[in-house]
């Protein structure tokens, strides 16, 4: 008589969420659930992943990289229910992807450089969007991508078909020029909306910059934003030093607390 080896970890996991999918015993929140409903909660395990890595906190990561594998399993037993696909398929569907992406590690296939190998890379996939049907130079970017990160996608496929820059150096101009049309408007006492499609022309010409450059635009800024973060909670803690709170301290302490911040982070690197 043979013992039955234990379900293995994912195993454990999908048959915890069908129990709580059941219809007679699930739980009353987990059954209301939809592929809709969920978009929130993926979105936000998503970014408690980024935050993670940011922070360079293995254990954070391995915590929050369950959390967004639960969003995958969960949509997936509502698909089950309804008799689309499964969680089988889903992982199926990812791995037939990377065989057929990466000729070079599963096949004979040879590439003579990276940058043959990124067009090959970019061919197939334009194969699979026309076997999907999805048309035109864009089709398969998500509208519902952060602006930045999309901006990139968008200027990445148009420089695939010679649309593009020689070198990050000619973006310079185009920078400052979309920076004066700012200027200019604001002069001239434009509407709003033309205010705001000009800053949108200098983000777009900031973004291609950032692509030229090899740098991902949507990163670069959420790393800024996490620098100014931690600098000015340290302006706080100066200040609170010297007994003062941030609404009463005057501009030129503020600043001049900045600076002080600034140094304590040049000194520790």
């Amino acid at each position: 008589m043979s013992i039955a080896s234990p379900p293995s970890a994912i195993q454990t996991l999908l048959n915890l969420m069908a129990e709580l999918r059941d219809p007679v015993r699930g739980c009353p929140w987990d059954r209301k659930q939809t592929w809709q409903s969920l978009l929130p909660y993926t979105l936000e395990e998503t970014y408690e992943v980024v935050d993670a890595v940011d922070r360079n906190d293995p254990a954070a990561l391995c915590d929050e990289l369950g959390d967004l594998l639960l969003q995958v399993v969960f949509m997936a037993q509502i698909a089950k229910e309804q008799g689309l696909f499964d969680f089988e398929a889903v992982a199926r569907g990812i791995s037939e992807k990377l065989v057929r992406r990466h000729p070079h590690v599963f096949d004979e296939t040879v590439y003579a450089s990276e940058i043959e190998q990124k067009q090959a890379w970019e061919a197939i996939k334009q194969v699979e969007r026309a076997e999907q049907a999805q048309t035109g130079l864009f089709a398969g970017i998500p509208a519902a991508l952060p602006a930045l990160r999309r901006a990139q996608k968008i200027q990445k496929r148009a420089a695939h078909v010679g649309f593009d820059w020689a070198n990050w150096q000619q973006v310079v101009p185009k920078v400052h020029e979309e920076l004066d049309e700012v200027a200019e408007a604001v002069a001239h006492q434009e509407p709003f909306a033309r205010i705001e499609e000009e800053m949108g022309d200098v983000l777009l010409a900031a973004s291609n910059m950032a692509r030229m450059l090899g740098v991902d635009a949507e990163n670069a800024l959420r790393l800024s934003n996490r620098k100014f973060e931690q600098r000015f909670e340290r302006v706080e803690a100066l200040l609170a030093d010297d007994q003062l709170s941030l609404e009463a301290a005057s501009l030129a302490q503020m600043e001049a607390a900045w600076e002080a911040a600034k140094l304590e982070e040049k000194s520790k690197t």
